[in-house]
């Protein structure tokens, strides 16, 4: 069997694709988490900063970076102290009311405000657990997220006691579907739902660690 050669500068270049590429690793998801940090400062920052300029309640002749930024957690706070008393209660009813009789206008009101309490409020159920299921066919598993077991309208027309799964798709996660699955026939995964999340989106390539599965 013939041997080949060692060569020097083949396995120098070979270590410094490898150092390459290992610091690649590590410098890009830093540096894009730094920037989407500061990217999306800038833009909530932005949102109030020049309002609270023009109407000179800066100091300077510049607007001051952060100030828009600490002016709008202290209005969410404030309207959150008004909403929950008695008074701020009532008139978010009223305005509901007025918004919600106005035609078109009612129906995009009406889906941000379920959207958002579905993954803001105190009672949310989105994303709850991961779960491993059957689907699209027998012998095909998919992972899922359970959100709450199925009530009204959907439960009341199938037999089977069923339970709501959203199916993530990949590699985009922001769109997905629900499914309704019977409750026995899902798998409920011992593992947090951040886990499940990173290995759904790296498309199976980030796999934690093996846990015992449990029947939900």
């Amino acid at each position: 069997m013939k041997q080949i050669p060692f060569n020097p500068r083949a396995s120098l270049a070979r270590r410094l694709r490898n150092y390459f590429g290992t610091g690649l690793l590590v410098l890009v998801p830093i540096s894009l988490t730094v920037f989407i940090i500061i990217r999306l400062f800038q833009w909530i920052d932005g949102i109030l900063r020049d309002t609270i300029f023009y109407l000179g309640l800066n100091i300077g002749d510049k607007p001051i970076p952060g100030v828009g930024f600490i002016a709008l957690i202290l209005l969410i706070m404030v309207v959150g102290l008004i909403a929950r008393n008695y008074i701020g209660k009532q008139i978010i009813a009223l305005g509901d009311k007025i918004v919600t009789r106005i035609p078109i206008i009612n129906r995009i009101y009406i889906t941000i405000q379920q959207i958002s309490q579905a993954f803001l409020g105190e009672h949310r159920e989105v994303f709850k657990k991961a779960v491993l299921f059957e689907y699209p066919r027998a012998g095909v598993y998919s992972i899922g997220f359970f959100t709450q077991d199925t009530k009204g309208l959907v439960q009341d027309n199938i037999s089977e006691d069923v339970v709501s799964i959203i199916v993530l798709t990949v590699p985009n996660p922001t769109s997905g579907f629900l499914v309704f699955v019977p409750k026995d026939q899902v798998v409920e995964l011992d593992l947090p739902v951040e886990e499940a999340l990173k290995l759904v989106i790296s498309g199976g390539s980030i796999v934690p660690k093996s846990k015992y599965p449990k029947i939900l």
